[in-house]
């Protein structure tokens, strides 16, 4: 009888979506030894109880134990409820209550995915991590660096999510599903009969619950959350906002004022308050200034760099110019003016369907003109 030599060990990240699943066993197909992780990003009495689409319902843990077990693959459940809370949840509100628009998915990817799973899987012998993320990792001998790049499913693509992932952490992530589109994957799920094949895709914020995000911000802000003015740009009060951490740039729906054509949130006031906003011509904006940097293809540019930048993970990017200001900020100049940049938000750059860095939207300082 032959047999079937191990490639070595891997920890797949398993969340008891289609997604995960399908990778894990895409992984056991080629001849690795797996071993299945969920995370429990929330204290046991909130874990259990129901909460559909979230990362450690009940349902969640139960099926991707499932799964598993069809693999006839190891399986357990981590605790990381503090380190969660730590790391991406106090992340979230203290972005809020600055004014800010975070993105808690690119935070959890870095920190915690790539982060502490992968410490986690150096202890169990694995010498990788893999998820279920649409995206490619390739390695560039020339200059002796990992790539990141699109996934195939353009529409599903999520290489958005992971700029922020160092050289050491894209050398120790695998993403079998980077070559497949979301049919492809239901399809070989069913033919499979891996028993998440047919499950609904997680939400966007994963640990807000059955909950809204402002009823969820009201229960985990430290401070109270107050109502004030707002605004337009010459300090008129045209009504009340019900709190800055319920608004972003950029917003329209809600305000509940009335005015001669459309209302859009242009910017937030903390120190004073405030929400301040103006009319469509005035949230389109030819640059930004981003900071906190990470270059992917190469080291930090020591010039002008031309690029197709995403200002949103939905966002189709626009041709731009990127010009470092110091050693961690650069200045983005678009082509044509753009929607609503958000501070708070990532903005990541590419060369084709390479990922060549990105940085996080902040405020634009005085010195520079973003309008």
């Amino acid at each position: 009888m032959r047999i079937k030599r191990s490639k070595g060990r891997v920890v797949a990240a398993m969340s008891g979506g289609v997604d995960s699943s399908l990778a894990a066993a895409i992984l056991k197909k080629r001849g690795f030894d797996c071993v299945g992780i969920t995370f429990r990003t929330w204290p046991k009495n909130e874990c259990g109880a129901s909460f559909s689409r979230t990362c450690c319902s009940l349902e969640a843990i139960t099926m991707a134990r499932a799964v598993a077990e069809r693999l006839d693959m190891p399986y357990y459940v981590l605790d990381i409820s503090e380190r969660f809370r730590r790391e991406v949840v106090d992340y979230f509100a203290a972005e809020y209550s600055k004014g800010r628009t975070p993105n808690p998915c690119i935070v959890c990817n870095e920190k915690i995915k790539f982060g502490f799973l992968i410490e986690r899987a150096k202890s169990l012998g694995a010498g990788h991590v893999a998820t279920g993320h649409f995206a490619k990792i390739d390695y560039d001998k020339r200059t002796g660096r990992y790539l990141l790049k699109e996934g195939k499913d353009k529409k599903k693509d999520q290489s958005y999510f992971l700029f922020s992932l160092s050289q050491a952490q894209l050398a120790r992530a695998l993403f079998p599903l980077g070559d497949m589109t979301k049919t492809d994957v239901r399809r070989r799920a069913r033919r499979l009969k891996l028993p998440s094949h047919n499950a609904l895709s997680s939400q966007d914020i994963c640990f807000v619950q059955d909950m809204n995000y402002r009823d969820y911000l009201k229960k985990k802000m430290s401070f109270e959350i107050m109502p004030g003015d707002i605004v337009d740009s010459s300090g008129k009060i045209l009504g009340r906002h019900k709190g800055i951490p319920f608004y972003t740039i950029g917003q329209r729906r809600g305000l509940g004022v009335t005015y001669k054509e459309p209302l859009y949130v242009t910017g937030l006031d903390v120190i004073n308050n405030r929400v301040v906003v103006g009319v469509k011509k005035d949230i389109l904006k030819r640059s930004l200034v981003a900071n906190r940097m990470n270059w992917i293809e190469f080291d930090a540019p020591d010039g002008p760099v031309k690029v197709k930048a995403k200002i949103r993970y939905n966002h189709k990017g626009s041709e731009a110019v990127v010009t470092p200001l110091s050693a961690d900020e650069v200045r983005v100049d678009f082509d044509a003016p753009q929607e609503a940049p958000t501070p708070g938000q990532a903005v990541v750059f590419y060369d084709k369907d390479i990922v060549v860095g990105g940085g996080w939207i902040r405020d634009c300082p005085r010195s520079v003109v973003c309008a």
